[in-house]
């Protein structure tokens, strides 16, 4: 009999590595995307140039508000004690 703890653990594997794909993307897509211009144009936030910014901090604040929502709607408890059929 196959433990249903191993079907919740997958599940929550796949989300994380979604997550870790999202995360990715947001980086990538700021630092390339704004970054890819001549540093003479560069926008800057707060002393910051746009692009650092937006891929580095702002998106781990977002990706850390991102993964704490996940885990509240989408991740269980699962105890780790062996359960004894008796």
């Amino acid at each position: 009999m196959k433990d249903y703890r191993f079907k919740i653990a997958h599940r929550e594997a796949l989300i994380g590595i979604a997550l870790v794909i999202v995360n990715f993307a947001i980086w990538y897509g700021f630092a390339y995307g704004l970054g890819a211009g001549d540093p003479v144009n560069y926008t800057y936030v707060l002393g910051f140039p746009s692009w650092f910014f937006y891929s580095c901090m702002a998106g781990t604040v977002f990706m850390i508000v991102l993964i704490w929502l996940v885990m509240k709607l989408f991740f269980k408890e699962v105890p780790f004690d062996e359960e004894v059929d008796e």
